[in-house]
Protein backbone atom coordinates (compact mmCIF):
# COMPACT_ATOMS: atom_id res chain seq x y z
CA UNK A 1 0.00 0.00 0.00
CA UNK A 2 2.49 2.19 -1.01
CA UNK A 3 2.12 6.34 -1.92
CA UNK A 4 3.36 9.58 -1.93
CA UNK A 5 2.72 12.10 0.27
CA UNK A 6 3.58 15.56 0.13
CA UNK A 7 3.86 18.22 3.32
CA UNK A 8 5.43 21.63 2.76
CA UNK A 9 7.19 23.48 5.13
CA UNK A 10 6.61 27.00 5.59
CA UNK A 11 8.01 29.93 6.29
CA UNK A 12 6.15 33.26 7.10
CA UNK A 13 8.51 35.52 7.25
CA UNK A 14 6.16 38.67 7.31
CA UNK A 15 4.32 36.94 10.36
CA UNK A 16 7.69 37.54 12.32
CA UNK A 17 8.28 40.57 10.74
CA UNK A 18 5.01 41.98 12.52
CA UNK A 19 5.34 40.71 15.83
CA UNK A 20 8.36 42.31 16.90
CA UNK A 21 9.82 39.69 18.26
CA UNK A 22 13.24 39.15 18.71
CA UNK A 23 15.61 36.61 16.14
CA UNK A 24 16.39 33.54 17.53
CA UNK A 25 18.69 31.46 15.32
CA UNK A 26 17.01 28.07 13.91
CA UNK A 27 19.18 25.35 13.65
CA UNK A 28 18.56 23.15 10.36
CA UNK A 29 19.63 20.07 10.09
CA UNK A 30 19.36 18.04 6.80
CA UNK A 31 20.17 14.22 5.74
CA UNK A 32 19.02 11.17 3.72
CA UNK A 33 17.29 8.19 5.16
CA UNK A 34 15.03 5.52 3.64
CA UNK A 35 15.25 6.36 0.05
CA UNK A 36 14.34 10.15 0.78
CA UNK A 37 15.38 12.89 2.90
CA UNK A 38 14.60 14.44 6.41
CA UNK A 39 14.72 17.98 7.81
CA UNK A 40 15.16 18.86 11.43
CA UNK A 41 14.71 22.20 12.37
CA UNK A 42 14.89 23.73 16.27
CA UNK A 43 15.37 27.10 17.56
CA UNK A 44 19.37 27.09 18.79
CA UNK A 45 19.70 25.55 22.62
CA UNK A 46 22.80 26.08 24.41
CA UNK A 47 24.75 23.18 25.15
CA UNK A 48 23.48 20.89 21.94
CA UNK A 49 26.64 20.77 19.80
CA UNK A 50 24.66 20.79 16.11
CA UNK A 51 27.52 17.95 14.60
CA UNK A 52 26.86 15.74 17.26
CA UNK A 53 23.09 15.91 17.28
CA UNK A 54 23.15 14.97 13.60
CA UNK A 55 25.32 12.27 13.89
CA UNK A 56 23.12 10.92 16.46
CA UNK A 57 19.87 11.38 14.50
CA UNK A 58 21.90 9.46 11.67
CA UNK A 59 22.49 6.59 14.28
CA UNK A 60 18.67 6.45 14.88
CA UNK A 61 17.69 6.53 11.06
CA UNK A 62 19.93 3.83 10.39
CA UNK A 63 19.13 1.26 12.78
CA UNK A 64 15.64 2.18 11.97
CA UNK A 65 16.05 1.18 8.29
CA UNK A 66 18.43 -2.03 9.16
CA UNK A 67 15.25 -3.07 10.94
CA UNK A 68 12.43 -2.01 9.01
CA UNK A 69 13.91 -1.41 5.51
CA UNK A 70 12.26 -4.06 2.68
CA UNK A 71 15.15 -2.53 -0.02
CA UNK A 72 18.17 -4.01 2.22
CA UNK A 73 18.17 -7.88 1.71
CA UNK A 74 19.73 -7.86 5.46
CA UNK A 75 17.68 -6.07 7.39
CA UNK A 76 15.53 -7.42 9.72
CA UNK A 77 11.99 -7.28 8.23
CA UNK A 78 13.71 -8.32 5.15
CA UNK A 79 14.90 -11.75 6.65
CA UNK A 80 11.24 -12.07 8.16
CA UNK A 81 10.40 -12.27 4.74
CA UNK A 82 13.04 -14.55 3.27
CA UNK A 83 11.79 -16.67 5.85
CA UNK A 84 9.33 -19.78 4.44
CA UNK A 85 8.27 -21.39 8.06
CA UNK A 86 5.30 -21.42 10.28
CA UNK A 87 7.38 -21.24 13.49
CA UNK A 88 8.08 -18.20 15.34
CA UNK A 89 10.49 -15.90 14.01
CA UNK A 90 11.78 -13.43 16.80
CA UNK A 91 11.84 -9.56 15.96
CA UNK A 92 13.32 -6.53 17.91
CA UNK A 93 11.27 -4.51 19.82
CA UNK A 94 11.07 -1.48 18.01
CA UNK A 95 10.25 -3.80 14.96
CA UNK A 96 7.43 -5.81 16.90
CA UNK A 97 6.18 -2.53 18.13
CA UNK A 98 5.68 -0.95 14.45
CA UNK A 99 4.03 -3.86 13.63
CA UNK A 100 1.42 -4.33 16.15
CA UNK A 101 0.74 -0.55 15.93
CA UNK A 102 -0.37 -1.68 11.58
CA UNK A 103 -2.10 -4.28 12.86
CA UNK A 104 -4.46 -1.99 15.16
CA UNK A 105 -4.85 0.56 12.57
CA UNK A 106 -5.51 -2.42 10.12
CA UNK A 107 -8.31 -3.47 12.73
CA UNK A 108 -9.66 -0.21 13.14
CA UNK A 109 -9.82 0.30 9.31
CA UNK A 110 -11.70 -3.19 8.83
CA UNK A 111 -8.70 -4.67 6.92
CA UNK A 112 -7.79 -1.34 5.04
CA UNK A 113 -4.55 -0.82 5.88
CA UNK A 114 -2.87 -4.04 5.32
CA UNK A 115 1.07 -4.43 5.40
CA UNK A 116 1.65 -7.66 3.43
CA UNK A 117 -0.46 -6.07 0.14
CA UNK A 118 3.15 -5.45 -1.17
CA UNK A 119 3.16 -8.12 -3.33
CA UNK A 120 -0.50 -6.91 -5.01
CA UNK A 121 1.54 -3.61 -5.05
CA UNK A 122 4.33 -5.11 -6.77
CA UNK A 123 1.77 -6.95 -9.58
CA UNK A 124 0.32 -3.23 -10.48
CA UNK A 125 3.53 -2.20 -11.48
CA UNK A 126 4.19 -0.16 -8.34
CA UNK A 127 6.86 -1.70 -6.11
CA UNK A 128 10.86 -2.28 -6.89
CA UNK A 129 9.61 -4.09 -10.65
CA UNK A 130 8.58 -2.29 -13.30
CA UNK A 131 5.31 -1.00 -14.54
CA UNK A 132 3.88 -4.43 -15.68
CA UNK A 133 3.15 -4.43 -19.72
CA UNK A 134 -0.16 -5.89 -19.34
CA UNK A 135 -3.00 -5.33 -16.76
CA UNK A 136 -3.14 -8.06 -14.50
CA UNK A 137 -5.72 -10.30 -14.85
CA UNK A 138 -8.69 -11.37 -12.79
CA UNK A 139 -6.54 -15.08 -12.60
CA UNK A 140 -3.09 -12.73 -11.55
CA UNK A 141 -4.95 -10.83 -8.75
CA UNK A 142 -6.49 -13.85 -7.25
CA UNK A 143 -2.99 -16.15 -7.18
CA UNK A 144 -1.51 -12.90 -5.40
CA UNK A 145 -4.86 -12.59 -2.65
CA UNK A 146 -3.35 -15.88 -1.61
CA UNK A 147 -0.95 -14.69 0.62
CA UNK A 148 -1.97 -11.51 0.89
CA UNK A 149 -4.06 -10.08 4.26
CA UNK A 150 -3.50 -9.33 8.32
CA UNK A 151 -5.16 -13.02 8.97
CA UNK A 152 -2.39 -14.47 7.61
CA UNK A 153 0.13 -12.62 10.21
CA UNK A 154 0.16 -13.51 13.82
CA UNK A 155 2.14 -12.20 16.70
CA UNK A 156 3.20 -14.52 19.46
CA UNK A 157 5.23 -12.51 22.40
CA UNK A 158 8.31 -11.26 20.69
CA UNK A 159 7.66 -13.07 17.56
CA UNK A 160 5.66 -13.20 14.36
CA UNK A 161 4.07 -16.26 12.61
CA UNK A 162 2.95 -16.58 9.45
CA UNK A 163 0.31 -18.48 8.59
CA UNK A 164 1.33 -18.90 4.60
CA UNK A 165 5.26 -19.03 3.67
CA UNK A 166 5.04 -16.26 1.16
CA UNK A 167 3.76 -13.70 3.51
CA UNK A 168 5.46 -10.75 2.98
CA UNK A 169 5.28 -7.13 5.20
CA UNK A 170 5.70 -4.15 3.58
CA UNK A 171 6.13 -1.22 6.88
CA UNK A 172 6.13 1.81 4.18
CA UNK A 173 3.07 3.32 5.01
CA UNK A 174 4.02 3.26 8.70
CA UNK A 175 7.95 2.96 9.29
CA UNK A 176 8.82 7.23 7.76
CA UNK A 177 6.26 8.03 10.47
CA UNK A 178 8.09 5.83 12.81
CA UNK A 179 11.34 7.29 11.56
CA UNK A 180 9.99 11.12 13.14
CA UNK A 181 8.65 9.76 16.49
CA UNK A 182 12.28 8.62 16.72
CA UNK A 183 14.10 11.95 16.05
CA UNK A 184 11.64 13.40 18.00
CA UNK A 185 11.82 11.40 21.07
CA UNK A 186 15.98 12.13 20.70
CA UNK A 187 15.69 16.07 20.50
CA UNK A 188 13.25 15.99 23.76
CA UNK A 189 16.18 13.69 25.59
CA UNK A 190 18.82 16.29 24.28
CA UNK A 191 16.44 19.22 26.30
CA UNK A 192 15.19 20.46 22.66
CA UNK A 193 11.42 21.22 23.23
CA UNK A 194 10.97 23.62 20.69
CA UNK A 195 11.32 21.33 16.74
CA UNK A 196 10.19 20.46 13.61
CA UNK A 197 11.07 16.76 12.26
CA UNK A 198 10.02 15.56 8.90
CA UNK A 199 11.14 12.64 7.08
CA UNK A 200 9.52 12.44 3.08
CA UNK A 201 6.54 14.34 3.96
CA UNK A 202 5.92 13.18 7.15
CA UNK A 203 6.02 15.75 9.63
CA UNK A 204 5.79 16.36 14.06
CA UNK A 205 6.06 19.60 15.60
CA UNK A 206 6.31 20.75 18.91
CA UNK A 207 6.68 24.21 20.91
CA UNK A 208 7.58 27.40 18.51
CA UNK A 209 9.94 29.01 16.25
CA UNK A 210 12.74 31.37 17.47
CA UNK A 211 10.69 34.14 17.69
CA UNK A 212 7.69 32.47 19.19
CA UNK A 213 5.20 31.96 16.66
CA UNK A 214 3.81 28.85 15.73
CA UNK A 215 5.25 26.00 13.11
CA UNK A 216 3.12 26.81 9.84
CA UNK A 217 2.57 23.33 7.07
CA UNK A 218 1.01 23.90 4.11
CA UNK A 219 -1.18 20.92 2.38
CA UNK A 220 -0.62 20.65 -1.24
CA UNK A 221 -3.03 20.56 -3.65
CA UNK A 222 -3.66 17.78 -4.95
CA UNK A 223 -2.66 18.25 -8.41
CA UNK A 224 -0.40 16.52 -10.69
CA UNK A 225 0.63 19.49 -13.19
CA UNK A 226 2.34 22.05 -10.20
CA UNK A 227 2.50 22.47 -6.99
CA UNK A 228 0.69 24.62 -5.22
CA UNK A 229 -1.05 25.06 -1.64
CA UNK A 230 -4.36 23.78 -0.56
CA UNK A 231 -4.04 25.16 3.18
CA UNK A 232 -1.86 26.47 5.67
CA UNK A 233 -2.31 25.08 9.15
CA UNK A 234 -0.81 25.33 12.57
CA UNK A 235 -1.63 21.74 14.13
CA UNK A 236 -0.30 22.45 17.76
CA UNK A 237 1.91 19.95 19.37
CA UNK A 238 1.51 16.82 17.14
CA UNK A 239 2.24 15.34 14.22
CA UNK A 240 0.71 15.55 10.58
CA UNK A 241 0.79 13.20 7.54
CA UNK A 242 -0.82 13.41 4.18
CA UNK A 243 -1.68 11.20 1.68
CA UNK A 244 -2.16 11.16 -2.11
CA UNK A 245 -3.11 9.75 -4.99
CA UNK A 246 -2.35 12.45 -7.55
CA UNK A 247 1.28 11.76 -7.87
CA UNK A 248 2.13 7.87 -8.39
CA UNK A 249 0.09 6.58 -11.06
CA UNK A 250 -0.18 5.47 -14.66
CA UNK A 251 -2.46 5.67 -17.75
CA UNK A 252 -3.26 2.71 -20.17
CA UNK A 253 -5.89 2.65 -22.75
CA UNK A 254 -7.86 5.53 -21.33
CA UNK A 255 -7.66 3.92 -17.71
CA UNK A 256 -6.15 5.89 -14.55
CA UNK A 257 -4.37 3.28 -12.27
CA UNK A 258 -3.33 4.55 -8.82
CA UNK A 259 -0.25 3.39 -7.06
CA UNK A 260 -2.57 2.87 -4.07
CA UNK A 261 -3.98 -0.96 -3.78
CA UNK A 262 -7.17 -1.61 -1.93
CA UNK A 263 -6.55 -5.14 -0.19
CA UNK A 264 -10.72 -5.99 -0.64
CA UNK A 265 -10.23 -6.26 -4.39
CA UNK A 266 -6.64 -6.52 -5.03
CA UNK A 267 -7.06 -3.63 -7.63
CA UNK A 268 -6.39 0.08 -7.71
CA UNK A 269 -8.78 2.69 -6.36
CA UNK A 270 -11.35 3.61 -8.58
CA UNK A 271 -12.84 6.63 -6.09
CA UNK A 272 -12.90 10.53 -6.48
CA UNK A 273 -10.63 10.81 -3.40
CA UNK A 274 -7.43 12.47 -3.74
CA UNK A 275 -6.04 13.95 -0.44
CA UNK A 276 -6.25 12.86 3.29
CA UNK A 277 -4.46 14.31 5.62
CA UNK A 278 -3.99 13.18 9.45
CA UNK A 279 -3.07 14.99 12.56
CA UNK A 280 -2.71 13.21 15.74
CA UNK A 281 -0.08 12.82 18.72
CA UNK A 282 2.13 10.13 16.75
CA UNK A 283 3.24 10.60 13.19
CA UNK A 284 3.38 6.97 13.08
CA UNK A 285 -0.15 6.77 13.33
CA UNK A 286 -0.78 9.26 11.22
CA UNK A 287 1.18 8.22 8.99
CA UNK A 288 -0.73 4.84 8.62
CA UNK A 289 -4.33 6.55 8.79
CA UNK A 290 -3.53 8.66 6.24
CA UNK A 291 -3.18 5.94 3.35
CA UNK A 292 -6.21 3.83 5.36
CA UNK A 293 -8.42 7.22 4.58
CA UNK A 294 -6.99 7.50 1.54
CA UNK A 295 -8.42 4.01 0.27
CA UNK A 296 -11.29 3.97 2.08
CA UNK A 297 -12.92 6.92 0.12
CA UNK A 298 -15.12 9.95 1.09
CA UNK A 299 -18.37 8.46 2.68
CA UNK A 300 -16.47 5.55 4.88
CA UNK A 301 -13.32 7.71 5.75
CA UNK A 302 -15.84 10.54 7.44
CA UNK A 303 -17.97 7.83 9.04
CA UNK A 304 -14.58 6.72 10.57
CA UNK A 305 -13.09 9.44 11.77
CA UNK A 306 -16.74 11.16 13.22
CA UNK A 307 -17.11 7.68 14.94
CA UNK A 308 -13.42 7.77 16.23
CA UNK A 309 -13.07 11.53 17.08
CA UNK A 310 -9.83 11.84 14.48
CA UNK A 311 -8.42 15.18 13.34
CA UNK A 312 -9.08 14.34 9.24
CA UNK A 313 -8.87 16.69 6.08
CA UNK A 314 -10.35 15.15 2.86
CA UNK A 315 -10.32 16.31 -0.50
CA UNK A 316 -12.15 15.12 -3.11
CA UNK A 317 -12.59 15.54 -7.16
CA UNK A 318 -15.71 16.85 -8.33
CA UNK A 319 -15.41 17.43 -12.37
CA UNK A 320 -12.86 20.57 -12.50
CA UNK A 321 -13.38 21.39 -8.74
CA UNK A 322 -12.09 20.21 -5.30
CA UNK A 323 -14.68 19.78 -2.35
CA UNK A 324 -13.12 19.91 1.27
CA UNK A 325 -14.22 17.82 4.59
CA UNK A 326 -13.25 18.70 8.16
CA UNK A 327 -13.91 16.43 10.78
CA UNK A 328 -14.97 18.22 14.09
CA UNK A 329 -11.97 17.23 16.00
CA UNK A 330 -9.79 18.83 12.85
CA UNK A 331 -11.68 22.16 13.02
CA UNK A 332 -10.74 21.69 16.85
CA UNK A 333 -7.70 21.10 17.01
CA UNK A 334 -6.15 22.94 13.76
CA UNK A 335 -5.63 26.50 12.98
CA UNK A 336 -6.14 27.53 9.32
CA UNK A 337 -3.94 30.37 8.50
Amino acid sequence: MARIKYLLVVSVLLLAACSGAPKVEVEHLVGQTMGTSYNVKFPAVTGVEREALKAAIDQRLVRVNALMSTYDPTSELSRFNQYRYDTPFELSEETLLVINEAIRLGQLSDGVLDVTVGPLVNLWGFGPTMRPETIPSEQDILAVRQYVGLDKLAVRGNALIKKHPQLYVDLSTIAKGYGVDVVAELLEQQGITDYLVEIGGEMRVNGQKGDGSPWLIAIEKPVSNERAVQKVVSIGDNAIATSGDYRNYYEQDGVRYSHLIDPRTGKPIQHNTVSVTVVTSSSMTADGLATAFNVMGWDAAIALAEENDMAVFIIRRIDDTFEEYSSPAFEELVTVY
